[in-house]
This record gives C-alpha cells, structure tokens and sequence, in this order.
C-alpha cells in the first residue's frame, strides 16, 4: 500500500491534489488511523503517515488527515505556542495558502483573512507575487511558505511583501533550504524539469537555497530572527508530530 501511495502522490501536481484529497484523503485517514504519529493540526493520530517528495522521497512525512508536511506542523506549532496570531485582531495576508490551514483560517473571528496566488485553487485573489494588488502598509501579518524557490525574480517578490507588510508587522517566509549551503544557487539555463528536480529538488523550483537567504530578506529591509523551533521542543515530541529537526523558521520584522 505505501508503494501505491508513494507513485499515486507524487505524480499528480500539488493543485490537482487538493482537488482530489477531498475525496480520498477520509478513507486513507481511517485506515492508517493509530496512536504513532500525530498531526498537532487536527489532533488525528495514526499508526503511520505517508510518504512524500519527487526525487526521493520522505518516508511518515504526510498526515493523511490534513495532508500536512513537516513544515506546516512546524508553522502550526509556532504559531498557537509562540505568536498571538489565533487571538489578536490582525489583517493577514496568506500565499498559495496551504490545505491544511485554509479552512481554519478563514473561520478565525479575530482576523481578516486574505489568500492571493496565480495558480492556486484556495486563492481568492489571483495576483503575481512580483507586483500585488495591495496598497503599501496593508497586513500586519503575511504567510509566504514556499512560494519564493518559484519565483525567477524573488527580489522583486521580496520588494512587494516588504512593501505591503504594515510597519510593526510580521510574517513567516518558510523556504526549501540547504543550511550546509553557505549561497544560494540559481542557474536560469537549467529549464528541463527532470533536471530541474534532480538539482532543485523539484521540477518547479528555480534555485537551492543557502543560508544567504536571511541576509537577502534583511537586504530588503527586514528584520530577520532565524529561530530553530525544534531545538527547544522535546525530541519525543520532535519525533511525534514528525517535524524535520533543525529547520528554521524565518521570522521577519518591519
């Protein structure tokens, strides 16, 4: 069974994905349904969570209830124990927002939930990320996950969610990233999308990034703490929720 998840998951483009996840995502979820792994998002436990990636994947890495990755469980567990985002009043910005968090967001009394993306289908507003249709100091809040090692010019993009982050604000723009890469590497002849995935991890990703990536954010004019949430969790409960240890969280400021 893990096999066939493992081809049938990682063929199918991530929009066509939540599209069909409504469908099946309930029936795989009774049927892996244990007390091993835990998904803090919806508080499902299951004996096994399944596998993930394009080029190799990661094995009990997708909750089959949420169809959270280790990234949003990290988001998720930062947020409810760290930032006052479930309980102040606050304008939020979110892009491509993530399956996992769309629903829940938008029922949240205490913020005013905005989504923008070009391709995704749980987008309201459909916007390049490069030139957003927002005046300046908009959002107190801007959720920016793995959207930038998409876009050729992430300068630019970093320009408009600076321009549009209200001064005082905050946002968390979690990246793919090698942290033994000191830069980042980008090369825009690289167009084929097997070698694209072979070198970018994914066939849809421009570059790798490094630990430059906090300095560029800062060259923009942000204010960057690099915070390695994991490393203040227990490892039982590292190893529960199936986080990726040592990943950091960017948690920009303006």
């Amino acid at each position: 069974m893990s096999n066939i998840f493992k081809y049938f998951l990682n063929l199918i483009p991530r929009p066509l994905l939540i599209r069909l996840s409504y469908w099946v995502r309930p029936l795989i979820a009774f049927s892996l349904k244990g007390n091993k792994f835990t998904d803090p998002i919806d508080g499902k436990s299951f004996k096994k969570f399944l596998p993930y990636g394009y080029e190799s994947p990661r094995e009990n890495v997708l909750s089959p209830s949420t169809l959270s990755l280790e990234r949003h469980r990290l988001l998720w567990l930062y947020l409810v124990n760290e930032t006052d985002f479930f309980t102040k009043h606050q304008k939020v910005l979110h892009f491509a927002p993530e399956q996992a968090f769309y629903k829940r967001f938008k029922k949240m009394g205490n913020i005013e939930y905005t989504t923008t993306d070009l391709n995704s289908p749980l987008a309201e507003i459909k916007a390049d990320i490069c030139n957003l249709p927002f005046q300046n100091d908009s959002f107190d809040v801007i959720l920016c996950n793995h959207v930038l090692e998409h876009i050729p010019n992430d300068t630019k993009a970093m320009q408009e969610l600076y321009r549009v982050m209200k001064p005082g604000g905050w946002g968390i723009f979690q990246i793919p990233q090698d942290l033994k890469r000191e830069k980042t590497f980008e090369d825009d002849f690289i167009t084929d999308k097997k070698e694209r995935a072979r070198i970018f991890g994914q066939y849809d990703h421009v570059r790798i990034y490094g630990r430059d990536y906090f300095d560029k954010l800062r060259s923009i004019g942000f204010t960057v703490e690099e915070v390695d949430y994991t490393s203040s969790l227990p490892k039982e409960d590292v190893e529960k929720y199936r986080l990726a240890k040592g990943e950091i969280i960017p948690l920009v400021f303006k």
